[in-house]
């Protein structure tokens, strides 16, 4: 098991050349930096720091410096008029990375570029996809090349069109494809387009299934771009590389073997991560030839509010609220930002409370804030994505709709609100900013959670760290059984497609046989049913058909949900926010799937809360830590959302709680969990009346903790304590996955867990609380009310664990005989990608 942790040989994003891995670069202490950054007025952190107090919520700053240009010489064999363009739209010589990329992909070796944000990864493919579509063009169907460009967001997808238009190619016959595409246009794209621009789950749902009308497309295919591929992780990942194998596998049926050609943003081997998603042996580029403009990088935690949380304890501000204030104060400044929040409604609560509060200062700028996030209805995203480019909008709040590679050149700061999941989005986020080459700011604002506090206590853990390993598991059986229908409706299967989907195949094969959605013949396995097999599987884990919001009287379409975040977000009495107007959701019907809302003005939000039960299905490893066990395998895990808190916007005091009746739902997934002993709980103090809150405050903090360890969302795992479990006879604390068949996030943090653990029970200790906060053992999403939790406990039941616990790398070896290839243990492979709420958190939204 590789360590997500370990150091890489690339260069870490903001690391000075020569620099130990780990070592904070041009580091400052905060409060030299607060006073230079006050004197110096023009700069945008100034703009941040004229309140009174604001100095004590700037943690940490950084410096990283500017970086010089390393070019090359243009291709000898690129297109003279895409040369041409390129130098006249101000590229006067590519830079070195651009071009070692694009001659791995034109001697038809597939390539990762893994480079930084704004290094000009698009070039790079350009080069040699659009020089093979103009080089086809005089081909008799106008085509003697096609490329198939696939995009994780639509916005990034229509962005890299504008680009290709700004080239003024005519040869160049490009068009987007996606779910916006008119019909009647359809038909036009496939016969006519050389250069098609998609994203994974037009090309699972309508291309593949439909491939014979694609089959003049397919038979010249030479490129396929994958772009910002890093997102491309857990659950997610998985389904787009059995998309990718499908689609290898339909081209072969035409006599197109394309070259693959993947950008990303700086991750931890590339060519291993883009092997395991495409299935095809892959070069990487790695060392970054572009230039950088120096940036500020902020570490920033809001400060203690008035407001006692539950239990009497302190409440820090929340982090949308302090964003919120942040980010009117760099618009009143006339510094262009972007805004990153976590979920879709705090993207609408950072836009609404911005332009509140700049009403109040010039009646002129709150026109010029608005919130972006999936959901919208097209030609709604279409007008903000023109109004950000034009520089018309000076704000913008954003789920990560806008993460990924939309060239937003002119933005001054970048605003996180809250750590992103991974270090490679963090850096992805920040280098929205300074595209343009000017000095650039970033803050990371902390939400009040474990995770966030201790980050920005220790900045050597954002700042110094290497970039990631990107998890996916292309044989996940959850995952790979519902596209090996799809693959089978496409074109019968045989036995020669294991080289394609690997050695499970065959005895998922039996099983899908067995359910009677396979037939087996003399020519390979068909698919049985009427019904579109690609339907099977849900690539966004969205558990069906959105829920669509409407509003009450006019039977407006306001936009949708994703099935799976139905019941947490527009649950009866929950506030809806839609392009800064709150709503209230007067009634969810979830068999029609529309959720009625009608405009209202609270000056509160909702949150929901869930309940969660777990049992083991298969123990499927285990590792000895003296009296105590730490395990790994199959669980069953039930949760039904059964109240919704009612909270103040601005401080997050809670007003209320009130209950819902919603149907319970099912997951088995993959778990990790330890147990310990009653003689152990005696030696670390815990009476029998404390275990409870003791094992409840260990989960949460060391749910806060795994994304250190595994390249997760918080969000993407659960987790379930108990002072006597009926399985293991114990006392045991459950963390697993949010997906059906487990996404890798209990796999590595089972590999892991002495170093997790002790990073948990350090997290609790350094935290200055005397009995516990939401910034270690708290959780905004536990089901039971933060009840009982007990921080000291906490440490003393984490310090009798950890005392006989052995290395991850015993814990790693433990694991592999269990990880072979198959059905795993316990059950069938399943056909639905739909996930459900853990016991810490809700599911990420959807990308756009």
């Amino acid at each position: 098991m590789e360590d997500v942790l370990a150091d890489v040989p690339e260069q870490v994003p903001g690391q000075v050349p020569g620099q130990v891995p780990g070592q904070v670069p041009g580091a400052v202490p905060a409060a030299r930096v607060a006073a230079r950054g006050a004197q110096r007025q023009d700069g945008p952190l100034a703009a941040l720091l004229h309140a009174p107090g604001r100095e004590e919520s700037l943690t940490h700053v950084e410096h990283v410096p500017a970086r010089s240009a390393q070019e090359a010489e243009w291709p000898v064999w690129a297109a003279p008029e895409l040369v041409a363009a390129f130098r006249g739209a101000g590229v006067a010589r590519p830079w070195s990375h651009q071009v070692e990329t694009a001659e791995h992909a034109h001697a038809g070796r597939s390539v990762i570029v893994s480079t930084g944000t704004a290094s000009g990864k698009s070039l790079a493919y350009l080069l040699p996809a659009a020089t093979a579509v103009l080089e086809g063009a005089s081909a008799p169907s106008g085509r003697g090349a096609t490329v198939l460009y696939l995009s994780p967001t639509k916005a990034l997808a229509n962005d890299q069109l504008r680009a290709l238009t700004a080239l003024g190619l005519p040869r160049l016959r490009a068009a987007t494809y996606d779910g916006d595409t008119p019909g009647e246009e359809r038909a036009q794209i496939r016969d006519w387009a050389a250069y098609v621009l998609t994203n994974p789950d037009m090309l699972h749902r309508t291309l593949l299934p439909g491939h014979a009308r694609w089959a003049s497309f397919l038979r010249t295919l030479r490129y396929v771009v994958v772009d910002e591929c890093h997102g491309y992780r857990g659950v997610f990942g998985s389904h787009v590389a059995s998309v990718l194998r499908r689609l290898r596998r339909v081209c072969a049926r035409y006599g197109a073997e394309p070259t693959f050609v993947l950008a990303s943003a700086t991750i931890a081997e590339p060519a291993s991560f883009a092997r395991r998603l495409t299935g095809v042996e892959t070069e990487a580029v790695a060392r970054d030839g572009s230039p950088r403009g120096s940036m500020t990088f902020a570490l920033w935690q809001p400060p203690l509010s008035e407001v006692r949380g539950e239990g009497g304890v302190p409440v820090r501000r929340t982090a949308t609220a302090e964003t919120a204030d942040l980010l009117t104060d760099l618009v009143v400044s006339g510094t262009r930002t972007l805004a990153f929040v976590r979920s879709r409604k705090g993207a609408e609560s950072v836009s609404m409370q911005a332009r509140r509060s700049l009403d109040e200062v010039d009646p002129s700028l709150p026109g010029r804030v608005a919130a972006y996030r999936a959901g919208y209805l097209p030609e709604d995203r279409r007008a903000l994505e023109s109004a950000l480019m034009s520089g018309r909008l000076l704000g913008v709040a954003s789920t990560n709709a806008l993460e990924l590679g939309v060239d937003v050149s002119g933005l001054d700061a970048v605003l996180i609100a809250g750590w992103p999941g991974t270090h490679a989005s963090l850096w992805q986020q920040a280098g929205r900013a300074g595209r343009a080459g000017q000095e650039a700011l970033a803050v990371l604002v902390a939400r009040d959670d474990p995770l966030d506090t201790y980050l920005v206590s220790h900045p050597e853990a954002v700042l110094g760290r290497p970039v990631e390993a990107t998890v996916l598991d292309p044989e996940n059986p959850y995952v790979l059984a519902p596209h090996l229908c799809a693959a089978a409706a496409e074109l019968p299967l045989t036995d020669a497609d294991v080289a394609v989907f690997g050695a499970a195949m065959p005895g998922l094969l039996e099983g899908l046989v067995e359910r009677g959605l396979l037939r087996r013949r003399a020519t390979g396995w068909f698919w049985t049913r009427h019904e579109s097999a690609a339907a099977l599987a849900d690539l966004r884990g969205t558990g069906g058909a959105p829920v669509r919001v409407v509003e009450a009287g006019t039977g407006r379409l306001l936009g949708t949900v994703d099935a799976a975040a139905a019941h947490g977000a527009v649950h009866r009495g929950a506030v809806y926010l839609h392009m800064g107007q709150a709503h209230l959701v007067r009634e969810l019907d979830l068999e029609d799937g529309v959720a009625v809302v009608e405009a209202a003005d609270p000056d509160w939000t909702t949150s929901a809360r869930d309940r969660t039960d777990i049992r083991v299905v298969a123990e499927e490893a285990s590792c000895p830590w003296g009296e105590a066990t730490l395990s790994f395998g199959t669980v069953d895990v039930t949760s039904q959302v059964v109240s919704f808190l009612r909270r103040r916007v601005l401080t997050g005091e809670i007003l209320g709680e009130e209950p819902l009746d919603l149907p319970a739902r099912q997951l088995r997934t993959k778990a990790v969990w330890w147990t310990v002993t009653d003689e152990q709980l005696v030696r670390a103090g815990i009476e029998p009346a404390d275990v409870p809150g003791a094992a409840h405050a260990a989960e949460h903090a060391a749910i806060g903790l795994l994304p250190l360890f595994a390249t997760c969302d918080r969000w993407d795992v659960g987790g379930v304590s108990t002072a006597l479990h009926e399985d293991t006879g114990r006392t045991t604390v459950f963390v697993h996955d949010g997906h059906p068949g487990g996404a890798g996030f209990a796999e590595r943090g089972f590999a892991s867990a002495q170093r997790w653990l002790g990073a948990t029970r350090d997290a609790l200790r350094a935290c200055r609380c005397p009995a516990g906060c939401p910034a270690c053992v708290q959780s905004p999403k536990c089901g039971n009310g933060n009840e009982p939790l007990d921080k000291a406990a906490a440490i003393r039941l984490l310090d009798v664990l950890l005392a006989a616990s052995t290395d991850s790398s015993e814990q790693a070896a433990a694991l592999r005989p269990v990880l072979a290839p198959g059905l795993g243990a316990g059950g069938e492979a399943g056909v639905t990608g739909a996930g459900v709420r853990g016991g810490a958190g809700e599911r990420p939204a959807r990308i756009a």
